[in-house]
């Protein structure tokens, strides 16, 4: 075991819970968890880089901690473990290295020198420990107050009312001209009224933030000399990221801050939490935590002591340790207690219910503690139900008080839009995917229904490229996904064909137009609504840059595609029967009608061979509004208009016949996917069982209003 330099320092017991830093009773109680380590020590860091080590001596229940008099908020430091080192059963304890606290409140500095950080020489797996000190080249935790700004009340905005839009703190605001440049791309740049503005004039009711976990470059990226830009690499639970912090050390304020002011525009913040790995990757990446201080308890590792890899990013943390349990639950519960979180959206989720590695247990320990804790239990939690293994897709296999990101209505959509499918999914996707989630007591709204995300192609360059175009990443365009179900529409990426992109921008609004319109709850990018590219990038994760940055700057190509998505966005949140929180159960209504109809472009219902006919491209959806199970915030059945959505696919115009006047007296034309923001060609109203032409690869929308509806009309 290395040698400790003496501490004359005299250390009073503490206590082992909670874990982390707290500053109490003239002092800091320092509390860290590690079963395996012969001996654990504090090192506090001077101003002029100077160390001090001391020994915590008390352990209970594997926590190591101890009450050091006189250390003060402010105070960097780290944590040196002394124990074995012997790869072959997963123990990298190596005191050399000096490790953030997993509990860490701050974390100031950056990796860089990656040689230093690693814990090994030669073979990660059968080499001897370095004794090279890491000091001086990883990043440190620091002691913080508790508390800060208040976080505002939290809006509690019901799922089913839900508009969620996915944005980058960085990259949403660095590029604003109205934001002052010392904002641009932080968690107050976020929170400027500028930015605010735009939000409540598109109608979003939640942000769902890329992670704002502290994070640091993955081993391949420190090598080749690029940057983590998404931030899928976590290095603290518990800390916001530093880069995002307008003044170096106040990201919890600031953070605070920024929650409070979207609060008090009615706005939700969801986190993404990336609780399935770390940034210290595979056996021969860095030990700057969790490697250092215990891993068998924190990573996955198989029986021969290897760590083990579901995430496709190096490690797994094993969701059946207690020891991540704690962890996970612990930082959850800060996150929405202290800095006023209202939901979290989980990376990779299905390796939270695989605990060991095996197979997937929609009640495993792990999503079992989240969804019974009594904080947790009132958040919005969100599941990216898949990981990198086949197993791990579980799209419609989580328990009943999980959403998940309903990869099978993203590409349904796609699929139909650029004509390659039948309306038979489509069906279901478009009425809240009942076939996934009405077997296990969930509701439509849990279905986050989304045709474009953070990893992939924007709107506009869905309907852009037929190919990807990472090149810029540097990898030789071998990252991302190849199955992107996307239509360059006759010219891979940009083009002066004005036909090329009037097809394209309609397409874009087609997309855009049916995501919001479906039962089911919307999430889209940011960006999407002012025609942001990548220039065909679909995974620009490195690209902290202009690739990635939205482009505030207005354009004959943008403004309209902004107005049709305010219009959209208002129609939805003004029509109950569009985002009902129940499921369509062919139930008679009080017009003596089922709630839900499918009609052919003839105007008669479909019959059972209809449904498979592949050929077809035409589907309406009628969506009786006199029953519609919405309800206001006194929990009062409301009802609306009824509905008729006509969704065409097909390359030529087509005849519709409107349905019956048993379904409606009259039909009022309210978006037509056809012109540029929306408004309908036609501007007056339509008797049942007209005959009006739906353009090529268009979508419609017309009213059926009801006598007894009450209350504001929709646009």
């Amino acid at each position: 075991m290395a040698t400790r330099p003496a501490s004359d320092t005299q250390v009073l017991a503490g206590r082992p819970f909670p874990l982390g830093a707290h500053p109490e009773a003239g002092g800091v109680r320092f509390a860290v968890t590690s079963a395996v380590a012969d001996a654990v020590e504090v090192c506090l860091l001077g101003d002029d880089g100077t160390e001090r080590r001391i020994e915590l001596t008390e352990r209970t229940f594997g926590v190591w901690h101890g009450l050091v008099p006189g250390v003060t908020p402010g105070q960097r430091y780290g944590y040196r473990v002394h124990g074995p080192y012997d790869p072959g059963r997963g123990l990298r304890c190596n005191p050399a290295k000096l490790l953030v606290d997993p509990y860490a409140h701050r974390i100031s500095g950056r990796l860089t020198d990656l040689g230093a950080a690693q814990g090994f020489v030669g073979d990660p797996d059968r080499g001897p420990a370095s004794t090279v000190d890491s000091l001086g080249s990883v990043p440190l935790s620091v002691v913080t107050s508790p508390g800060g700004p208040d976080t505002g009340v939290k809006p509690e905005v019901p799922f089913e009312e839900s508009v969620i839009y996915e944005l980058h703190v960085k990259g949403f605001t660095e590029l604003h001209p109205f934001i002052p440049e010392a904002l641009r791309g932080t968690y107050l740049g976020l929170a400027h009224p500028v930015a605010i503005e735009h939000l409540t004039r598109l109608g979003v009711t939640t942000v769902e933030l890329l992670p704002v976990h502290a994070f640091a470059d993955e081993p391949s990226l420190v090598k080749a000399g690029r940057h983590n830009y998404w931030g899928y690499s976590p290095l603290g639970y518990f800390a916001p990221h530093p880069g995002y912090a307008s003044e170096p050390g106040r990201e919890v304020e600031e953070f605070r801050t920024m929650v409070a002011a979207l609060h008090a525009a009615n706005i939700e913040v969801i986190v993404d939490v990336v609780f399935n790995h770390t940034c210290e990757g595979g056996p021969d990446g860095p030990t700057l935590f969790l490697r250092g201080l215990d891993a068998p308890a924190y990573y996955l590792h198989t029986k021969r002591g290897q760590m083990a890899d579901i995430t496709g990013c190096g490690n797994t943390l094993d969701a059946g340790s207690p020891t991540v349990v704690r962890l996970v639950t612990d930082s959850l519960r800060y996150w929405t207690q202290e800095l006023g979180v209202d939901g979290f959206r989980f990376d990779l989720a299905s390796t939270l219910g695989r605990p060991r590695g095996g197979m997937f247990d929609r009640d495993s320990t792990m999503l079992t503690a989240i969804t019974t804790d009594p904080v947790l239990s009132r958040c919005k939690l969100i599941a990216e139900p898949w990981d990198a293994t086949g197993e791990g897709y579980r799209v419609g296999d989580f328990g009943a008080q999980w959403a998940e990101w309903n990869g099978r209505y993203r590409d349904t959509l796609r699929d139909f839009w650029r004509g390659v499918t039948g309306v038979r999914d489509l069906a279901f996707r478009l009425s809240g995917s009942s076939d996934l989630y009405d077997h296990n007591l969930r509701r439509p709204w849990q279905s986050i229904n989304f045709v474009t995300a953070h990893d992939g192609f924007t709107l506009r360059d869905l309907v852009s490229y037929n190919e990807k175009h990472n090149e810029g990443n540097g990898e030789e365009n071998r990252d991302g996904t190849n199955d992107n179900r996307s239509w360059n529409h006759g010219a891979e990426g940009e083009t002066d064909d004005q036909s090329i992109v009037a097809l394209r921008t309609r397409q874009a609004r087609n997309l855009f137009a049916t995501l919001l319109l479906s039962t089911g709850t919307p999430m889209f990018v940011a960006g999407d609504e002012m025609w942001r590219t990548q220039g065909g990038n679909n995974n620009a994760y490195c690209l902290d840059d202009e690739t990635s940055w939205i482009d505030w700057t207005p354009s004959a190509a943008s403004e309209p595609m902004l107005a049709f998505a305010r219009r959209v966005v208002r129609i939805r949140a003004s029509s109950p029967a569009l985002r009902q929180p129940e499921f369509f159960e062919g139930r008679t209504t009080p017009t003596g009608k089922p709630d839900l109809v499918w009609f052919r472009p003839d105007g008669e219902e479909f019959d059972e061979i209809d449904w498979f006919d592949e050929s077809r491209r035409t589907l309406c959806m009628w969506i009786d509004g006199s029953n519609s199970q919405a309800r206001n915030r006194e929990g009062e059945l409301v009802t609306d208009h009824s509905w008729l959505l006509i969704l065409h696919a097909g390359e030529d115009d087509t005849e519709v016949v409107l349905p019956g006047p048993e379904y409606g007296a009259t039909y009022k034309p309210t978006l037509d996917t056809g012109t540029a923001d929306g408004s309908p060609a036609y501007v007056g109203v339509l008797d049942p069982k007209s005959r009006i032409v739906v353009a090529a690869r268009s979508l419609q929308l017309l009213r059926a209003p009801r006598d007894f509806v009450a209350g504001p009309q929709p646009l």
